[in-house]
This record gives structure tokens, C-alpha cells and sequence, in this order.
């Protein structure tokens, strides 16, 4: 027999029986699917997490309070804090590998116990409330589209001036020109803040993600002085969540960091030996880390995925021994015309291969499809990505053939050492 009649003769099985060979390419479905969906999403992240670190801007550092004990390092004015007054002590070193520096504070990010809220008539839209300086826009590359940023007379008279992330206004004002409008916005906890009014003076630029775009920003005094108590330290120094440096271009990130460290350590007055109680990251650091974990889940799921596909290849090894079974007469009948060994083998080893190829592609329909639905629906989030790379694509392939291979061995290769006297006889 040619190969054409092989694969003939495979299909025309597979066809008698096509609930048991949909049933037994099922667990194949199952497992593509989900390696390309869960590492759709991985990758997906991935890349959502670079967009977001480097639309930051570029050749940033960050430095953050420290603390062993993550929750109370997580609130001002709780554990070690980072202070306005350390931040111009690096602005006034007049560092040469420095462009600018930024210092902020923050109430509403998700790991808070402080959430921040913006209302205007009766519409609310929970949001991060940034306090900072006029140069963040330069540190941070993001700009107003609208009307204007803060300035340092606002900082100086500690104006009741917001500037709102494109995300805000829109959920505020809609189409309407919010410059010159007034909100309120709540900071506090459950039914208890302060509930200041502020003057929209610019809208900023769309970033296209939510982090980005749903922010508040004010003058870091402005914020200090109507913010809870917690912003305030009983030394007189004001507290900030961090400090944002932009690193001139060709200099060495970790010169600087060593030159900043030593600035910081001499504000605080921290002894020689003693831990920093401060941390500095750099924008690469930081991307690196975010992409190890994503790569780490997408690891992670892919293998929960695999479990599956050898689930799927058991199965299919079962279904096919089976197969061997009732057609017992069959295979005595075809070896009695002349049917080598063979071309018994190959015939059953084709019908496992074709079983679990025609599932891989099904699976990647199913992924496809699943990734459409997931993103149409918006399931796990509004900034939730799905990529499907071609690499998985074909790895799922590869891999479901492979399965259909090695679960088709030995029910083929039992299939061919029939005796064909005893397989006629077969009833």
C-alpha cells in the first residue's frame, strides 16, 4: 500500500467512528488551547509591562523608602520615610549626570490604606492622587495636552490646582472642556477625609493604559498640607513616597547611584555600616525584574498546559488499543491480502497522528477565539493584553504531533505483530 492509501484508509477509520474521535482529540483541544491562551496572556503582560515601564520616560532611577516590613513601609509617616528635604539635598549637589529630579507622594495606589477619590456633581471616579513638582514632566516624559501643569508658583502659594490624567477627565467631564471647572477630591479613609476643592488647570496627554492615565496631579505642598496628618513629620520635614531622577543620556547608572546614595545617607545621618534605610532602583532593574516574572508565569502555565497535552496523549493511547481491539478481524483480513507489518503499523500510527493534529489545530482556533472573547469582554481588566506569538503557535503544533506519535507507537506496533490466523478467527 502508498502512503496516499494509508492515509486513506486512516481517515475512512476515523470517520466510522467520529464521536469517539472527537471525544479522544478533546483532552489535544484542551491542552493547545490553553498553553497558547496562558502564554497569550504572559506575553501579553509582558509587553504591557515594558510599554508602561518604558513609557515612564527613559534612563530613569527611582528611590523609595525601605523597610524589611513591606506594609508599614508602604504608608507615610509608618516605618522609614523619604523626605522633600532629602530630595534637595540631591538636587542641590548639582550632580553632572543628573537632568532633573522630581520628588512625589501619592494616596490611592492599590497596596495604600489611604484611597483617593474625584468627584464632580455627583460623579466619582477612584483615582491616584500624585503630589509633585513642576519638573516631573520633564522626568517622567509625559506632558499636558491641555491647558497647563503645575507650576512653581503654585508650589510656592500651595495652590488648590489638579491637573487630570486623560482618563479622569473623561470619566469627569466627557466631552466637556473640564479648564476652569472645580472638583473635589477625597482622600481618606471609608466615610472620613478631606474633601478639598481644586481647580482643573490641564489635562494631560493619553498614555493608553490605565496606570498612566488615571492620575491626579497637584503641588506636592498642596497635597501635604490637605492630605491626612501622616504626610506630615513631627521633625517638620514633609514626607514623599519617592524621588524620580532622570540620568543624562551616556552616563553610568551606577556611578550615579553610588553618588545619590552617598548624598541621601549623609541627609539622613545614617552611621557608618548601617543599612541604607532607602532603596534605588533603575529603570532597566526594574523592567528586567517585571520581565522575569512574566516569563516565570508564562513558564509556569505553559507547563500546567503540558500536563494536560500528556493527559490528552494517555487518552489517546487508550482509545487507540481499544481500536485495536474491535478491529481485530479487520487487521487479520488485511494482512491475509498482502498488508505487511508495516503498512498495519503505519496505518494506526497515521490514525494517532491525524487524531491529535486536527486537535491541535482545533486548539488553536479555540485559543483564537478565546483571546477575542477575553479581550472584547474586557476579562481580567481593561489593560489586559493577549499576544499570541507565532512561536507557540507551532510549538502546540509540534507538540500535539509529537504526542500523536509517541501515543500511537505501541498500539500500532501491537496492532502489526497480530497473528492473522488468530485475528480471523476474532469475533
Amino acid at each position: 500500500m502508498s502512503l496516499i492509501d494509508v492515509f486513506l484508509t486512516a481517515l475512512a477509520s476515523m470517520r466510522s467512528n467520529i464521536l469517539r474521535t472527537l471525544l479522544t482529540m478533546l483532552g489535544i483541544i484542551i491542552g493547545i488551547a490553553a498553553v497558547i491562551t496562558g502564554t497569550a496572556a504572559g506575553e501579553g503582560a509582558k509587553q504591557g509591562v515594558t510599554d508602561r515601564i518604558a513609557g515612564l520616560g527613559s534612563n530613569l532611577m527611582f528611590v523609595r523608602p525601605y523597610s524589611p516590613d513591606a506594609n508599614t513601609a508602604a504608608i507615610p509617616g509608618l516605618g522609614p520615610s523619604l523626605f522633600f528635604e532629602d530630595s534637595q539635598k540631591v538636587v542641590d549637589a548639582e550632580l553632572a549626570c543628573i537632568d532633573a529630579i522630581a520628588a512625589q507622594a501619592t494616596i490611592g495606589a492599590p497596596e495604600d490604606f489611604i484611597k483617593a477619590r474625584a468627584i464632580y456633581r455627583g460623579t466619582n471616579f477612584d483615582t491616584l492622587l500624585v503630589g509633585t513638582e513642576p519638573t516631573y514632566q520633564q522626568v517622567r516624559n509625559f506632558y499636558v495636552a491641555d491647558g497647563r501643569f503645575i507650576t512653581y508658583d503654585d508650589v510656592d502659594k500651595k495652590a488648590p490646582v489638579v491637573v487630570l490624567g486623560s482618563s479622569v477627565a473623561e470619566e469627569l467631564f466627557g466631552s466637556k472642556d473640564p479648564i476652569g471647572e472645580n472638583i473635589i477630591v477625597f482622600a481618606g479613609v471609608a466615610n472620613f477625609g478631606i474633601r478639598p476643592s481644586f481647580t482643573v488647570i490641564g489635562v494631560m496627554e493619553s498614555r493608553g493604559n490605565v496606570d498612566e492615565d488615571n492620575q491626579v496631579f497637584t503641588p506636592l505642598p498642596s497635597l501635604q498640607a490637605r492630605a491626612p496628618a501622616n504626610f506630615r513629620n513631627s521633625r517638620g520635614y514633609s514626607n514623599i513616597g519617592q524621588i524620580n531622577i532622570a540620568v543624562a543620556e551616556q552616563c553610568d547608572e551606577d556611578a550615579v547611584r553610588v553618588d545619590v546614595a552617598a548624598i541621601l545617607r549623609r541627609a539622613r545621618e545614617l552611621p557608618e555600616g548601617e543599612e541604607d534605610d532607602f532603596k534605588i532602583y533603575s529603570q532597566s532593574e526594574v523592567l528586567s525584574t517585571a520581565t522575569a516574572v512574566e516569563e516565570s508565569f508564562q513558564i509556569l502555565i505553559a507547563s500546567i498546559a503540558l500536563i494536560a497535552l500528556l493527559v490528552g496523549g494517555i487518552g489517546i493511547m487508550n482509545i487507540m488499543l481499544v481500536s485495536v481491539t474491535e478491529r481485530t478481524r479487520e487487521i487479520g483480513i488485511r494482512k491475509a491480502v498482502g498488508a505487511r507489518r508495516s503498512d498495519i503499523m503505519l496505518q494506526f500510527l497515521l490514525e494517532a497522528l491525524v487524531v491529535t493534529f486536527i486537535g491541535g489545530v482545533l486548539g488553536v482556533l479555540v485559543a483564537y477565539g478565546a483571546t477575542e472573547i477575553a479581550t472584547k469582554f474586557e476579562i481580567g481588566g481593561a489593560d489586559t493584553k493577549y499576544a499570541i506569538t507565532p512561536q507557540w503557535v507551532m510549538l502546540g503544533l509540534a507538540v500535539s504531533a509529537i504526542t500523536g506519535i509517541i501515543a500511537g507507537v505501541y498500539p500500532a506496533w501491537r496492532a502489526s505483530r497480530l497473528d492473522p490466523i488468530e485475528a480471523l478467527r476474532h469475533e
